[in-house]
């Protein structure tokens, strides 16, 4: 079965490119009519930055979920497992844990405090122009950070299935998304975007249930028959079913494991395109069980990415997923194609067409997802109470914000180029580990820590960010690794892929001895009012009307 799958992968879509291309067209054009059509529907800050607060708290678990399964859970975390079984399974885990924190400590209490971003519940009582300028940075840089994943996973997604193997040609390809993500925001705002996050989500999870009964299929239902031939077919035996392949061979990979744990639990809640989805519903208790929703779907996702990870390392040998992305990437696309009937088959073209346009729908509705949000912070953080110090009209703001999209749409080409040949769901998994370091204990501290200043705020953001950055220009996803970003160099002085394990216990450090040295005594009053709206959310209705 190892065999020239890639190969016969090539001429099962050059035989039927015609259909694959009307398959990819038709969900890029129903996307683009639901985009229009929800854009006409925008009218106001409100509308564009938070849909007006109108949706349901099922219609936000799915648009949730749809940003969540992005293609580091499609592609990534499934050609993670078919590479190093165990231990890529540990994706799963992180990613779905992590819900756990985002809904007992964040999710309503952040709903009921802000308004549109991050810096409205900073600002609230802080100083304003230092605090709103920090957020708005560091929710740029997250963003950025999670494009370039989305960005890596369009390249290799796109160049399979058309048979482009020049690095012009992927290049290109990561230019498309960016445009077409430039216009799903521009035109649609937060409504065409959630639209688009909720049909994505319910086509993902139907591709992705569709590919799960096909494997078991093959393996009459008997998940340790599954198991067994994932085992035996990678060569590694039973060290393919334990811990330690890839994370257990030195004490440095051991302790990159728990870096990479720590970032994967606690960046869900400090990621700016999940905090913003917090304002698009009418109450709290809508928050909550948008969030309920999101977890049963998100976790019904993960368990079917163990059985598209192990079957992929069943049917396909490990050379031959290499041998299409070095990182794995195409492992469920190729897959697809195997279980549909093969690469000769109509039956296996048409299902790796419709997974693969299916995976490409993800990609653009998450990249629409983090361009929002960045572009949102810029336009109402940034501009509107920084720059214009709260005198923009409504109409500048949302200008503001369009054109911060172009702009943020362009270094994400840029950046994502680099990035086309590195795992997506390790990209992700360095998201995390910057929003974990920048954002969550900022969060945290102010809602939760009456003694929290501005000083300790401003260290606790920039602190986390720089050093979580910085830590990853200087490792061996950079440079100095087999599979790292710049080839033939080497200037990593940093041991570990995933920064997490220093930047954040570091960024919260700063957070609390930033607020003890300050000289600014905090405001009582402000947090006494800031403690009574995250927990009742009162205010909150009369400030998404305005």
């Amino acid at each position: 079965m190892s065999t020239p799958v890639l190969l016969a992968a090539g001429n099962a879509t050059s035989e039927h490119r015609p259909l694959i291309m009307a398959l990819f067209g038709a969900f890029v054009l129903a996307t683009l009519v639901i985009t229009v059509w929800a854009g006409r529907q925008t009218r106001s800050a409100a509308d564009f930055y938070a849909g007006g607060g109108q949706f349901t708290g099922f219609q936000n678990g799915l648009a949730i979920s749809g940003d969540y399964m992005s293609a580091a859970s499609f592609l990534g975390i499934s050609g993670a497992i078919a590479l190093y079984g165990y231990d890529g399974f540990l994706y799963s885990i992180g990613f779905l844990v992590a819900w756990l924190v985002a809904l007992l400590l964040v999710a309503e209490p952040l709903r009921n405090s802000g308004r549109f971003t991050m810096g409205d519940v900073l600002a609230y009582r802080m100083r304003q122009r230092p605090v709103r300028t920090a957020a708005g940075t560091s929710t740029i840089v997250v963003s950025i950070f999670y494009l370039l994943a989305q960005m890596a996973g369009a390249g290799v997604l796109v160049s399979l299935l058309l048979g482009i193997t020049s690095d012009g040609g992927k290049i290109g390809i990561v230019a498309l998304v960016g445009v077409l993500m430039i216009v799903y925001v521009t035109i649609g705002g937060m409504k065409g975007t959630t639209w688009v996050q909720m049909v994505k989500a319910v086509l993902l999870i139907a591709g992705t249930l569709l590919i799960t009964f096909l494997i078991l299929l093959k393996f009459d239902f008997n998940l340790s028959q599954l198991l067994g031939a994932a085992a035996t077919n990678s060569g590694k035996g039973d060290a393919f079913l334990e811990p330690g392949l890839k994370y257990g061979i030195s004490g440095v990979s051991k302790l990159d494991f728990i870096s990479l744990g720590i970032a994967l639990v606690l960046g869900t809640a400090g990621l700016p395109h999940i905090l913003i989805r917090f304002y698009t519903v009418p109450t709290a208790k809508a928050a909550r069980k948008s969030v309920n929703w999101a977890i049963g779907i998100i976790g019904a996702f993960y368990l079917m990415t163990i059985v598209l990870g192990f079957g992929a390392a069943a049917l396909l040998s490990g050379d031959t997923i290499k041998a299409s992305n070095k990182a794995g990437n195409t492992a469920a696309p190729l897959t697809a194609l195997e279980v549909g009937g093969g690469a000769d088959s109509t039956g296996g073209a048409i299902l790796l067409a419709v997974i693969s346009a299916v995976a490409f729908a993800t990609i653009l509705a998450v990249v629409a997802g983090l361009t929002l949000a960045s572009s949102s912070s810029f336009a109402h953080d940034i501009y509107a109470n920084v720059i214009k110090r709260g005198k923009a009209t409504e109409k500048e703001e949302m200008r503001a914000a369009r054109w911060s999209t172009v702009l943020i749409g362009i270094v994400s080409i840029a950046l994502g180029a680099l990035a086309r040949d590195l795992n997506v769901a390790g990209l992700v998994a360095l998201a995390f580990a910057v929003a974990a370091s920048a954002n969550l204990p900022t969060i945290l501290y102010s809602l939760f820590w009456k003694r929290f200043t501005t000083t300790g705020a401003l260290w606790s953001i920039y602190g986390g960010l720089i050093s979580s950055v910085v830590l990853v220009l200087f490792s061996p996803v950079v440079s100095g690794g087999p599979a790292s970003m710049f080839k033939g160099v080497d200037f990593h002085w940093f041991p570990l892929e995933n920064p997490g394990l220093v930047s954040i216990p570091l960024g919260f450090l700063l957070g609390w001895l930033g607020s003890l040295l300050s000289k600014e005594e905090p405001d009582a009053g402000k947090y006494a009012e800031l403690e009574v709206k995250s927990l009742t959310g009162v205010g909150v209705a009369a400030a998404v009307k305005h």
